[in-house]
């Protein structure tokens, strides 16, 4: 039986927003008023978040009020994974894509992790099975499975270890096999292969949000004459990846940008980022010929609430699978 926590909970001091002077760094991703209006879920969450001894791990495509408002520790899919693995909460809420819950309770099966909304997908992960790892292995024997962490539990227990776009390269350098599996995104795949002398025998998955860039769309950013920066996430097609000055991961595209500080940029990637991203660097002018992830955006504060009031919905693994599959991710964060 759940805990009804709702007639229980205890005030607790919370900082209030209050529009200021010093708000119009938040006034640059949200108006005043939108703040206000999110106050009193970002209330009640922080004194279930003390309740449920629980942890809110956001990725950075969450919205701004989620990123900046409820989230304790936030990142992108390698930073989540290590914060998970570090993390001693009771209670782990993932605010991401369902494999990101996943990987969370694959790093510490002892722990409860929670999913707001069950159908938080990704168009990546649903791109290859478990099935489809093993008849590639019977086809390609001699070659080592590398996985995009952006997949499910069963790809990642059928995998020799996982990477994240951040460390994709390092990982397959890492190989002493001249031939490698590179699963399931096509155009990180061929990032990669054009870093590395070893064949990459790649999958036809992609991620929904970064296919959709154009080299064209790119090129009309930077008409106009007005200098424009363009950084650019490996997930994109090659064309857009050639047009760019930076392609570089999630953490990769915001430590270039504290390193060089550009007046004004352009990040290829999921729209939110740029507005998390706005706030901790005001003087960049972020252009936004962004896409949404429509997975990413079923998060939101009242399914944070409810997932911590009623302690739904929990992601489960089951034991020997997410013993295989941690063997993957454990190498992967050996490598860095």
């Amino acid at each position: 039986m759940v805990e009804r926590l709702d007639d229980t909970l205890a005030p607790m001091e919370v900082s209030v927003f209050e529009p200021t002077a010093e708000s119009s760094a938040r006034q640059r991703i949200l108006p005043d008023e939108e703040w206000l209006l999110h106050q009193p879920l970002i209330e009640e969450i922080q004194r279930l978040k003390v309740a449920r001894k629980a942890v809110i791990l956001a990725h950075n495509y969450q919205t701004p009020e989620i990123f900046h408002g409820v989230a304790d520790l936030s990142g992108d899919s390698l930073a989540l994974a290590r914060l998970a693995a570090s993390s001693e909460a009771q209670v782990i809420v993932m605010c991401g894509v369902h494999f990101m819950a996943e990987t969370a309770k694959i790093l510490s099966p002892e722990r409860t992790v929670l999913i707001p909304d069950l159908a938080a997908g990704c168009s990546l992960a649903d791109s290859i099975t478990g099935a489809d790892v093993r008849a590639l292995r019977e086809q390609y024997p001699d070659a080592p499975v590398v996985t995009y962490v952006n997949t499910s539990a069963e790809v990642k227990a059928e995998s020799d270890v996982c990477c994240t776009s951040s460390n994709a390269l390092e990982v397959v350098e890492s190989l002493s096999a001249e031939r490698v599996l590179f699963l399931p995104d096509r155009y990180l795949g061929h990032w990669v292969a054009g870093q590395t002398s070893k064949e990459l025998i790649l999958w036809e998955g992609a991620c929904e949000v970064h296919e959709r860039f154009s080299a064209a769309q790119i090129r009309g950013l930077r008409e106009g004459g007005r200098s424009l920066k363009v950084l650019a996430h490996p997930e994109c097609p090659p064309d857009v990846l050639a047009e760019a000055d930076f392609v570089g991961s999630t953490s990769g595209m915001i430590n270039h940008l504290k390193r060089t500080l550009p007046a004004r940029v352009a990040l290829i990637t999921e729209c939110s980022m740029s507005d998390n991203v706005a706030l901790e660097l005001p003087q960049i002018e972020f252009v936004r010929p962004c896409n949404l992830c429509p997975h990413m955006k079923r998060i939101t504060l009242e399914k944070i609430r409810d997932t911590l009031l009623h302690m739904r919905y929990e992601v489960q693994v089951e034991p020997e699978l997410g013993r295989r599959a941690r063997r993957a991710v454990e190498r992967m964060l050996a490598i860095g």
